[in-house]
């Protein structure tokens, strides 16, 4: 099957190419290989980030009273993630189906916002994380009192607020049109002016990548350094490894999707043509889009579940489960203790309350 223009039917891609002549440049084996491989691959990360994130998310409200600065961080961060995992079903169906859309209009808009909001959000969630770790370790005098729960509460409110305004775009024009070529009604994002796809891969490629990986790669180097300075025989080499592994995570799950969306710029300047490059440039789009929604199954694993505070809080809350279990059983034993001996004792009574 030959996906021309696949990038139509991509939750964060707008159109790419305008080629017409499908005859001309034909890739059905690669395409039949996305087809079998993607709803797998998108049924895996679904899941993992609806365990990952939801567990996080219930230990934190389990616990809400006691919450840190970095718990509000962090379970917005897993709430955007799980809101995206969520989503993903719709496009496993999808792709499993040839791109065929089986949920109506209203979903095809609603979904791909949520998906495209929600990416925005993790990034964006991904930063402050940074920033506020960096606020914690390498600053804490300076900046360690202006650290409440109240602040980041109205940071995290206003970051879904820019996450809900930079989805506008998908909300307006997704809609479910016909694709004669291929034979499908797809999900397409259809803009009525092409200047709007170059805004969209401007605004994915700043709010996306430019602005979170400098904040992100300078954080994380700033807290390496000052640790070992403050450790001179020596600071953790696991901790310099997991800070790594981390950030090269996130580079590896997010680039080649700012890449493409970089690419896809330069095919609308007519920097580069040719049938090859299209489909080639189509083809990575998936990839590349699926690759950047794994991050957010990842997440609650790097950012949280790794985490010593993180395991201390579950440990502590398995602690006080199984206290009130005891408790519990101990509080139903003597309950039946009492009910038995008072039925006992009303057995002996009953003969002297005989009358002749």
């Amino acid at each position: 099957m030959d996906l021309k223009n696949s990038s139509h039917t991509s939750p964060l891609w707008a159109p790419t190419s305008n080629v017409t002549d499908f005859d001309e440049c034909n890739l059905t084996a690669s395409w039949d290989w996305l087809i079998m491989i993607q709803p797998s691959y998108m049924t895996v990360i679904c899941i993992l980030g609806l365990l990952g994130n939801s567990f996080v998310l219930c230990v934190f409200c389990l616990r809400n009273k006691h919450n840190t600065v970095a718990d509000v961080y962090l379970s917005n961060l897993a709430a955007a993630d799980l809101v995206l995992a969520a989503c993903l079903p719709f496009w496993a169906v999808t792709v499993a189906q040839e791109f065929e859309w089986l949920f109506g209009e209203p979903l095809c808009k609603l979904v791909n916002m949520f998906i495209a909001m929600n990416y925005f959000c993790s990034v964006l969630f991904l930063a402050v994380v940074s920033i506020d770790r960096y606020l914690a370790l390498v600053k804490p005098l300076s900046f360690g009192r202006k650290r409440d729960t109240a602040l980041a509460r109205r940071i995290c409110l206003g970051i879904w607020v820019v996450g809900f305004l930079l989805s506008l775009p998908v909300l307006l024009f997704r809609s479910v049109k016909e694709v004669p070529a291929l034979g499908v009604n797809a999900c397409q994002l259809v803009y009525p002016h092409q200047g709007w796809r170059v805004q969209w891969n401007v605004t994915t490629n700043i709010v996306g990548f430019l602005v979170p990986m400098p904040v992100l790669s300078f954080c994380g180097y700033r807290i390496v350094a000052v640790f070992r300075e403050n450790h001179p025989r020596g600071f953790p080499r696991e901790r310099t490894e997991r800070k790594a592994i981390v950030f090269l995570t996130n580079v590896f799950c997010l680039l080649p999707h700012q890449i493409v969306t970089f690419l896809d710029t330069l095919d609308y300047y007519e920097v580069i043509t040719g049938c090859p490059w299209w489909h080639g440039l189509d083809i990575s789009s998936q990839i590349a889009t699926y690759m950047a929604f794994s991050n957010s199954s990842l997440n609650p694993f790097l950012y949280v579940i790794v985490g010593s505070h993180f395991r201390k809080r579950v440990r502590l809350m398995v602690k006080q489960a199984l206290k009130r279990g005891v408790k519990d059983k101990a509080s139903l034993t003597a309950n039946f203790t009492s009910t038995t001996k008072y039925i006992q004792a009303s057995r002996i009574s009953l003969p002297q309350c005989n009358v002749n």
